[in-house]
């Protein structure tokens, strides 16, 4: 039997990179091959040493100017690229060689509170600011453009008017948690 391949980009702690991971542990159809951050300090890549995963870090030119990025990805045979947290722009190129089978969640109802600079607690404070009484969760597929490619999924969930941004954030990281692991599946199967 086949395993499916996937490559985590995150640039934080890791949490949604943990539960994708806790999520497919006993599964031998997928496997997590490789986890990369652009921040050599991120939490994520603990993970990798805690998973026995290998770990990269890259820089602006190994994303955008060098093939070094994409020559791990066809080394390992990546079939698969999910973004958790991962703050940079992917490049059209790798977006080519990729076509939707680069993922993305975003931690708000898209079109509403996405683009550069709309993630983590800005897109939460920014949807207390304007008293929305929901927000949630959006994954998409990758485009050349921050938060604007094909909408997979979305989730909902309430938002007190007491509720603090960070109450907020509590909300809709749960929603991540429990929902990304199951969509990447789905798409999993849906190339296999």
């Amino acid at each position: 039997m086949r395993s499916y391949k996937i490559a985590i980009l995150a640039s934080g702690r890791g949490s949604n990179a943990k539960s994708i991971l806790a999520y497919f542990a006993d599964n031998p159809k997928v496997k997590i091959e490789l986890i990369v951050s652009n921040n050599p300090k991120a939490g994520v890549l603990d993970l990798g040493i805690e998973y026995g995963i290998e770990t990269m870090v890259v820089n602006k030119a190994d994303l955008h100017k060098s093939c070094t990025f994409e020559s791990k990805l066809e080394d390992l045979k990546i079939d698969l690229i999910v973004l958790a947290g991962f703050l940079w722009l992917i490049p059209e190129r790798l977006i080519d060689l990729y076509p939707e089978k680069i993922i993305n969640i975003h931690p708000a109802l898209l079109p509403k509170y996405g683009g550069k600079g709309m993630y983590g607690q800005f897109v939460h404070e920014a949807v207390k600011k304007a008293g929305d009484a929901i927000s949630g969760i959006t994954i998409h597929y990758v485009d050349k453009y921050y938060d604007q490619g094909n909408q997979i999924f979305q989730k909902t969930c309430e938002i007190l008017p007491g509720d603090s941004s960070v109450e907020i954030a509590a909300k809709v990281l749960k929603l991540e948690h429990r929902h990304y692991p199951e969509i990447i599946e789905k798409i999993i199967e849906g190339i296999s």
